[in-house]
């Protein structure tokens, strides 16, 4: 007979870990990007897609992409936690222009506003 060790959760890690589990069915994080007609980039992150592209078309918020009218979605990730996509967003946004051009183009290649859908 093989010996197994069996490992019991403590009452902590048990509900920690369930916790982790319901935040992640019921939490979805987005890194976006859009753009112009001018083709200027603007890369974001949000908790809430449909409500973020709709401040960005109306122009609800002050800020860069009211100033330069950026408002077509082109780019989008889905990820399941904060972290994963700050990091993205970090990552992306430290990328050369032609290499975002190539994620953007590997997702979209006709540059389609995406925000369309929904």
């Amino acid at each position: 007979m093989n010996s197994m060790s069996l490992v019991i959760p403590s009452p902590i890690e048990e509900s920690l870990a369930n916790a982790r589990i319901k935040v992640n069915m019921t939490k979805k994080y987005w890194v976006y990007i859009l753009t112009n007609k001018s083709n200027t980039l603007y890369i974001g992150i949000t908790n809430d897609l449909g409500r973020r592209i709709h401040e960005h078309k109306n122009k609800v918020i002050k800020g860069f992409t009211k100033k330069y009218n950026i408002n077509k979605l082109i780019y989008l990730q889905e990820f399941l936690s904060p972290y994963e996509a700050i990091t993205a967003e970090k990552k992306i946004k430290g990328w050369s222009r032609k290499k975002k051009m190539t994620l953007i183009k590997k997702f979209n290649s006709e540059f389609r506003d995406l925000s369309a859908s929904f």
